[in-house]
Parts: structure tokens; C-alpha cells; sequence
């Protein structure tokens, strides 16, 4: 299997005193960049919640004095009283699903007499801790994070060495944290195995960046479906990258116009729905004609298609608002146990599989 590129985020220059890049206010991260700590160690040295042993806090501090961190860490370590915020950051709103979930956030919230507060971190780990950080600095009273690819464990250890509850949101952990996701794998499997049942040997799948652990899991369940049937991926069929629609396109263009081509594809999110469809079109290629489709989300009108995606469609508000539900049981159980909920993805049949719906029902 090829890897995942990495052509995004970039890491931000630093300027000569290990503070943040030009212009911007220092952060805890800069402090525990400087220290060669953890950010949880930064906070406890800040809010004394934790001992911490010499020479480590000498070095934090003097840190936090070659930074200028002082000043905003101090306003932070005040006793935090409610607020009746919230916190959300999502890695990448202007995606059809998330901005579901969002919508299910904030009406779950706005029932609950709580007001939203929302960060983009696209897709960007370092934007992602600085969205925690700004939000947690508006003295929130929780946080829901559907995080970055690659995003790091600061972005949990943070929120946690503050005493800020945490609820994750689509990319889980396995970690003893709340969270809520839907069954990606299983979703996926089934409209490969779909596909192996109507005939089809050479599926190709739109995987994208494998390191977000959503797109990893329906990449699973295409390879399980395949196992399954006792053959064989040709990693030439798995297409990864960033996963957007123009890198999608570039993609899929290049794989239809291989004389051993795939007679179908699974596109793992609606972005590289979008660049598979219009890679396509742009040849003539038929869909389901010419080559059978499917896809995890759906697009927001299918029936504006000539053959709407086979697709398996997440319940993106629905996790928006389970996310909410469990904030808000943790707000007022701080000691219950960490809860892990997984929702189901709704199969939708329709014309692009080619088979001839909806006498052919979906395995």
C-alpha cells in the first residue's frame, strides 16, 4: 500500500526565543517546547495542582519567563466558576458531516441553556492546541474535540491537567475517555462485500490520510471484505493522500486511464466522493455503466445525480448530540465512568452500484 502524503501543516517557524511564531501570543505549548516538558507538566507547575519535582520546575520557569507566558498563564489559574460555554473543535467544518455534527452540538447545547463556541483546527495539530488553549482561556466548562490527523496527546492532556471535561466526537481513542463515533468498518465491509458479490475483482478504494483513525477504519473494513472472500488487495487499487477533492480527482483520473483499471471504486468520504464523480465525468466514464460506485456519506442532494451513490450515510447529528449528552452527564458526574458510544451508519441502496436496485437489496 502506498503512503499517506504529506502535503499539509507544515511546521510553524519559531522565532529565536522558543516563543510562538511572529506576531503571535506565547502559549503553554511554547513553554513545554522550551522545557522539554509535557504541557500537562507546564500546568502544574502554573496552577500547583501537582508537585513537580527540581531541577524540572526551575526549567519550566524559566521558560515560562523567556516566553512572556506569565502574564496569560496567570489570568488562566483563577478559580474556575461556570461560564454555561462549551467548547467545540472540529478539524474540518466545511466538511458535509462535521458540520452536522456541529449542528447537533449546538442544539443539544442551546436546549440545555449552554452557548457554543467553535474552533477549526484544519486538520492541523498545532492550530488544534491553540484552539483548545483560546477556548479554555474563555473558561469553558467543557470541551468536545473531533481532532486532527496527527494530533497529539497534548490535545488530551491539556484539557485534563486543567480540569476541563473532555468528550471526543468521530475520532476515537483508546484512551478512558467519553467519545462517540460511528461503526466505520462495518459500514465499509458491507458495501465491498456488495460489490465481490456482484462480480467485481478489481475495487479501488479512496482511502485518504490513513492517520485520521476514521479513515483508517472503513480502509479496514474494505481489506476485511476482501479477506473474507479469500482474495487478495492490489495495493495499486488503494489511492492515499490528503483526501480532498482536487488530490481525489488527480487520483482517481490517473487510475481510469490505466489499461487494467478498476470496474469499481469506494470513495471514504464525501470530499473524494466529489473528486471520483467529477474525475469520471470528466473522462465519460459511465457510472454504473462503466464502473459501479459507492461511498461512505453521502452528498447533500443524491438525487440530483444521474445514479446516486450506494452509500453508507453516518448520523453525523445524532453524534453531535450524543456527544452533548455525555458533556453534560460528565459536568454533573465528574467520577462516572468513561463511556464509549458507537453509532450505527445507515445503508442507503440506490443506482450507482449497477446492480439493479432495489430488487438487490445491500448484504
Amino acid at each position: 500500500m502506498t503512503e499517506p502524503t504529506r502535503g499539509r501543516g507544515a511546521a510553524q517557524q519559531r522565532n529565536g526565543n522558543g516563543s510562538g511564531a511572529a506576531g503571535l501570543r506565547p502559549t503553554i505549548i511554547d513553554v513545554a517546547r522550551l522545557a522539554d516538558v509535557s504541557t500537562s507538566t507546564v500546568s502544574h507547575v502554573v496552577n500547583g495542582t501537582k508537585t513537580v519535582r527540581e531541577p524540572i520546575r526551575s526549567r519550566v520557569l524559566k521558560a515560562i519567563e523567556a516566553t512572556g507566558y506569565t502574564q496569560h498563564a496567570a489570568a488562566r489559574s483563577l478559580r474556575r466558576d461556570r461560564t454555561e460555554s462549551i467548547g467545540l473543535v472540529i478539524s474540518d467544518s466545511g466538511q458535509p458531516a462535521f458540520a452536522d455534527m456541529v449542528r447537533g452540538v449546538e442544539e443539544a447545547a442551546r436546549k440545555a441553556g449552554l452557548v457554543l463556541l467553535l474552533a477549526n483546527s484544519s486538520e492541523d495539530p498545532q492550530q488544534e492546541l491553540r484552539a483548545i488553549e483560546a477556548l479554555q482561556s474563555r473558561r469553558v466548562d467543557g470541551l468536545i474535540l473531533a481532532r486532527a490527523a496527527r494530533s497529539t496527546d497534548a490535545a488530551i492532556e491539556w484539557p485534563k491537567a486543567q480540569g476541563v471535561p473532555l468528550v471526543l466526537l468521530d475520532r476515537l481513542s483508546n484512551l478512558p475517555l467519553d467519545q462517540v463515533g460511528v461503526e466505520s468498518e462495518a459500514a465499509v465491509h458491507t458495501l465491498v462485500t456488495h460489490l465481490l458479490q456482484l462480480g467485481h475483482r478489481r475495487i479501488a478504494i479512496t482511502a485518504g490520510n490513513l492517520d485520521v483513525p476514521t479513515l483508517r477504519e472503513r480502509y479496514s473494513g474494505y481489506e476485511r471484505a476482501y479477506a473474507d472472500a479469500g482474495l487478495p488487495v492490489d495495493p495499486s487499487l488503494v489511492l492515499t493522500g490528503v483526501g480532498d477533492e482536487e488530490e481525489t480527482e488527480a487520483l482517481v483520473r490517473e487510475l481510469l486511464q490505466r489499461p487494467d483499471r478498476p470496474t469499481a471504486i469506494v470513495g471514504a468520504s464525501s470530499p473524494m466522493t466529489v473528486g471520483t464523480l467529477r474525475a469520471a465525468a470528466g473522462l465519460g466514464v459511465r457510472i454504473p455503466e462503466e464502473l459501479a460506485f459507492v461511498s461512505f456519506d453521502s452528498l447533500p442532494t443524491p438525487d440530483l445525480l444521474r445514479s446516486p451513490p450506494t452509500s453508507a450515510e453516518q448520523p453525523a447529528r445524532e453524534a453531535g448530540r450524543e456527544a452533548m449528552r455525555l458533556l453534560l452527564r460528565r459536568l454533573a458526574e465528574p467520577d462516572a465512568a468513561p463511556t464509549t458510544v458507537r453509532l450505527a451508519a445507515r445503508l442507503s441502496h440506490r443506482a450507482s452500484c449497477g446492480c439493479g436496485y432495489p430488487e438487490r437489496p445491500l448484504v
